[in-house]
């Protein structure tokens, strides 16, 4: 019996990949599949940077008073915004996302609170998307960084998507407009009238009616301001009784009391406590309370943006003697002065006045230092 074979069966061709079997066809497509997806996420990533440097022009020009256009709306951006927005979502608010806060702690980095009239705007730069959590007097309130509306003491923290944060140690004060004092007064805190209330032309911008003031209770009179210095160190010495008191208080000055006493200690004078001798008077206290020789008719304190201190580490209330000599007297004085000097230098923004007062009155050596906005500089006696 005769057997045939029959002939091989040639292996399968793909009719588009010519040449190729069925297990290199499978090869090939895997590999073909690997490089277009490879294609489509580089594709992706470019699509975002270059969105992320549009964004970072656009801010840029903004800050500087630059307007442009919306842009408008490509497919390739709808694409982008879709494959992206499957992405993850902030689940935390690192350091560097809450730089855009950084000018609130001053130049000393040591402010722990700022103020703002009722409405207004708390940072510029703000994220887009972010708001404030603000919470006091028993209510939260969230806004895209606007002060309320109430005035108060708040704690004030960042939300940026579904993460939030706080700021540690630092309260935003929403002021007491300036329109509700009448008759001199707000409540029965008696205030007094300002210099140019009543008309005329303050000589400089510093001279202006004051925005507002801080509603001070006993509650919140240890809210602190700074490392050294809480509200009640600066408030006018009368009308002990009164309650709520109002105050004016400029960052600006704890700002630079703060630099000051950064510089005494680099100068080798640990400072563990600055009195602050004399800090907010009111217009009537100005003319009127206590010992008034010396006192200027546009006094820097009645703006809030002055202070009279002292170094005062063992707390015998009268200055220390800074310079080892072995005496207190007016000299200890010219040390705070010095360093005073030496902010001012390093610090254009905080400018002002620096006066250097001898013993007198009841009271030893002490330095006057402001923040009117030029340089001033005297030496005196009495109060400044």
């Amino acid at each position: 019996m005769t057997t045939h074979e029959l002939p091989p069966v040639p292996r399968r061709r793909h009719r588009v990949f010519g040449g190729l079997t069925e297990r290199q066809e499978r090869t090939f497509t895997g590999i073909a599949g690997l490089v277009v997806i490879a294609f489509m996420i580089g594709w992706v990533g470019a699509v975002h940077q270059a969105l992320e440097q549009r964004s970072e022009v656009a801010r840029q020009q903004a800050a500087i008073g630059i307007r442009t256009p919306a842009p408008t709306v490509t497919p390739t951006r709808q694409i982008a915004s879709t494959l992206l927005a499957s992405g993850p979502k902030t689940a935390y608010i690192s350091d560097a996302m809450m730089q855009f806060l950084s000018p609130l702690r001053g130049a000393s980095g040591k402010l722990l609170f700022t103020t703002r009239v009722p409405g207004a705007p708390i940072v510029k730069n703000a994220p887009a998307g972010g708001k404030t959590v603000l919470t006091g007097g028993g209510a939260q309130t969230t806004s895209q960084f606007i002060a309320p509306r109430s005035p108060g003491i708040y704690r004030l923290a960042v939300q940026l998507q579904q993460a939030t944060r706080s700021l540690d140690n630092f309260s935003l004060i929403t002021l007491v407009p300036f329109a509700q004092k009448q008759g001199g007064k707000i409540g029965l805190y008696y205030l007094g009238t300002w210099p140019f209330e009543n008309g005329g032309r303050p000589k400089t911008p510093a001279y202006a009616d004051p925005a507002g003031f801080i509603q001070v209770t006993p509650q919140n009179e240890n809210t602190p301001v700074s490392p050294h210095f809480r509200l009640r160190d600066f408030l006018t010495h009368n009308q002990a009784d009164v309650w709520p008191k109002y105050l004016l208080l400029r960052p600006q000055l704890v700002d630079k009391l703060e630099l000051t006493i950064q510089e005494l200690q680099n100068m080798g004078h640990p400072v563990r406590h600055m009195s602050i001798m004399s800090g907010f008077r009111t217009p009537t206290y100005n003319v009127s309370g206590g010992n008034t020789e010396g006192r200027a008719n546009l006094s820097r304190h009645m703006y809030g943006d002055a202070s009279d201190v002292f170094v005062d580490n063992d707390g015998n209330g009268s200055m220390d003697d800074l310079n080892g000599d072995g005496k207190v007297d007016i000299r200890d004085a010219e040390v705070i002065q010095q360093a005073a000097e030496r902010v001012e230098a390093a610090n254009p923004s905080l400018v002002g006045g620096v006066g250097v007062y001898s013993a007198c009155c009841g009271h030893g050596p002490f330095v006057h230092i402001d923040v009117r906005g030029y340089r001033a500089r005297w030496r005196g006696f009495g109060n400044g």
